[in-house]
């Protein structure tokens, strides 16, 4: 699938999460896009962003955060947590730019694509009511790629392996091990993660690496926001 990644390298997405990738914005405007701290942010690689999550989970839900650049796109994974499956982030994510999420969360999956603070394009494979209208061009390539897996145990990997391979971007098991600025972020958005490093560039930083952010990310001040169907429907937490 070119150079994005197929289902089958991305374990990372197997599991209940949201991924987003927005174009033209560095990895510090994208956490403060998400309402969080982008100065508290510290290079986790897999394991040390676990054992962090898991430390900051007993003081209540929290949500784990890792966001990096590649080439003109920045990932941001968050696991255990669906800020990024909201209408709210992906309107301030997009603003002056684009947005594609992808979400498995308990029982729902969603594709969503915004742009400049208004949906594109909304939908739950598998489910054509559940379409948003005017009718984009993702979800015959969705539905085309789901049919040519063997979807049972995979959930949404084959549409993210679909959205890596359109944006050009590797984001498969090995590169996402790797250190990335990270955080967590409490269920009443307060950042939880400790003071930090701060990052700059593309791609993973290796370990022990002194980084700083880039300066010239300014937010958009637009207030353009078309809500998606993805607002009005409640995510089921168990």
């Amino acid at each position: 699938m070119g150079t994005g990644a197929d289902a089958a390298s991305l374990g990372w997405a197997r599991a209940w999460m949201c991924v987003t990738f927005t174009r033209d914005l560095g990895p510090e405007e994208v956490f403060a896009r998400y309402g969080a701290d982008s100065e508290r942010a510290r290079l986790l690689d897999r394991d040390a962003a676990s054992d962090m999550a898991a430390a900051a989970s007993e003081d209540g839900p929290v949500s784990l955060l890792r966001a990096g650049r590649i080439g003109e796109w920045t990932f941001c994974v968050e696991e255990d947590g669906t800020i990024g499956f909201g209408d709210g982030a992906l309107a301030a994510l997009s603003r002056g730019t684009e947005t594609y999420a992808v979400a498995t969360t308990d029982g729902i999956d969603v594709f969503q694509h915004w742009r400049d603070g208004e949906c594109v394009e909304y939908f739950e494979p598998g489910m054509e009511h559940s379409r948003s209208e005017p009718h984009g061009p993702w979800w015959g390539q969705v539905e085309e790629a789901l049919a040519a897996q063997d979807r049972e145990g995979l959930g949404m990997e084959p549409v993210v392996a679909l959205v890596l391979d359109h944006l050009g971007v590797t984001l498969d098991d090995a590169v996402l091990a790797g250190p990335w600025p990270g955080l967590t972020v409490a269920e009443d958005g307060t950042p939880t993660a400790g003071p930090g490093v701060s990052y700059a560039g593309e791609g993973p930083v290796p370990p022990g690496a002194s980084i700083s952010w880039s300066a010239g990310w300014s937010r958009k001040s637009t207030t353009t926001q078309a809500a998606c169907p993805s607002s009005e429907r409640p995510v089921q937490t168990g």
